[in-house]
């Protein structure tokens, strides 16, 4: 692809050239564009080496003998050549000018001629990310179609610790990567994903739950409907944005996600259970805060309903994709699950391993098949471990149906 990379004024600047070169190895040309603030932090020179073209810093030329009409109207021809906007370090002035449409140089000029795919890495101080005005701004991006790669957590330079800083060159790298190979191959289907955990209370304050993040399900639910599906989406509580172009449905319990995909299950095709239910529940919720004293306190706790053994009996021909979080012996629980539970795909992952699973950007899969097809994916990102998936979902598809029902 032909891409520009806007670069913001924020210390993570230094890390676009890591991001230059990242995306040049995959084989895309780069057209670099600086605020004058990010020539604060790093210099033009830095870019033109590693591009081998001209960086971009001012809306007009300052030397009279570039002072042309074409220098003048520089920002529609970029516009026009180039097929993605990448604009990393996104800084929270950043954001807020692209959200108001506000044009005083040459990158928000830019912005508002470009008619192609638009991706924001945001970097900012935690309190600056989790404003209400920046959150507000990245919710009014969203909506106009920009892709949002959220900063990661960690040390920031202001010395304290939280979200804001910049994703991880590689992994801005690979959603860029991702955007690139986008098929349609799923419209006119609908997808009913469920994700994160769910919280069954205790007394007013207290709950079970699990550490599910969500990001899995998530990750499915987007990429589903960047190939085309309409997606419904009913999810636990999390705290992680939803994506764009899908239906989120929120619940709190096992019994109100039920009821959701209940509800829902008429008009969905293909059924991916994501969410890690909560396998008990407490049946004698205490109305006020149980006190805590020397005693031991035993629990009382009831089954909560198998939502995805239930939609197995009910799934006639629909796709119905499972999921199994396990610690041990993960293909043979896999397997047992797939057919118990009456599934056409089972998706299991070693939770206990480092770096994967719960709370991770990473993950490591096996994918079983009920014609006994078993699939390796990973360790990889979500991101292409959900791809992934949806390839997987798109064969058993054509197996199932046939070429005349997706034609």
């Amino acid at each position: 692809m032909r891409i520009v990379l806007g670069v913001g004024g924020g210390i993570a600047a230094y890390k676009a050239a890591e991001l230059t070169r990242l995306l040049q190895q995959s084989g895309h040309q780069v057209q670099v564009v600086m605020t004058d603030a990010a020539r604060e932090f790093i210099q033009p020179l830095t870019f033109a080496a590693l591009t081998g073209r001209k960086v971009i810093t001012s809306l007009f030329s300052h030397e009279s003998s570039d002072a042309t009409l074409s220098s003048a109207v520089e920002h529609i021809a970029v516009a026009q050549e180039h097929d993605l906007l990448v604009v990393a370090p996104a800084t929270a002035d950043l954001l807020a000018k692209l959200a108001i449409g506000r044009a005083d140089d040459f990158l928000s000029t830019l912005y508002l001629a470009f008619t192609g795919t638009v991706v924001l890495a945001p970097a900012m101080n935690t309190a600056m990310w989790t404003h209400p005005a920046t959150q507000a701004n990245l919710e009014t991006l969203s909506r106009r179609g920009c892709e949002i790669v959220d900063p990661d957590d960690g040390w920031l330079a202001c010395g304290t610790v939280g979200a804001g800083r910049l994703a991880d060159p590689a992994r801005i790298a690979e959603r860029i990567n991702s955007l690139g190979k986008t098929r349609r191959d799923f419209e006119g289907e609908t997808f009913l994903v469920t994700a994160g955990p769910t919280q069954e209370a205790l007394d007013p304050v207290r709950y079970i739950s699990n550490r599910s993040s969500g990001k899995m399900g998530y990750t499915i639910a987007e990429t589903a409907a960047k190939r085309g599906a309409k997606v419904v989406l009913v999810s636990g509580p999390v705290n992680i944005p939803a994506p764009r172009n899908v239906e989120l449905i929120p619940v709190k319990t096992a019994h109100e996600m039920r009821q959701a995909v209940m509800e829902q299950l008429t008009d969905a095709t293909i059924i991916v259970k994501c969410a890690a239910v909560a396998d008990y529940y407490v049946a004698n919720v205490s109305p006020q805060k149980l006190k805590k004293t020397a005693a031991r306190l035993s629990l009382e706790l009831d089954p909560t309903p198998d939502i995805l053994a239930e939609v197995g009996q009910k799934k006639a021909d629909r796709i119905l994709v499972g999921f199994a979080a396990e610690t041990q012996n993960l293909l043979e629980e896999s397997r047992r699950k797939l057919l118990s539970k009456n599934c056409d795909m089972l998706v299991g992952n070693l939770v206990n391993q480092e770096g994967a699973g719960f709370e991770s950007d990473q993950n490591d899969v096996e994918i079983v098949t009920r014609s006994g097809r078993t699939v390796h994916a990973g360790p990889a990102s979500k991101y292409e471990i959900a791809e992934r998936i949806l390839d997987e979902i798109a064969m058993l598809r054509l197996s199932i149906r046939g070429m005349d029902r997706i034609a």
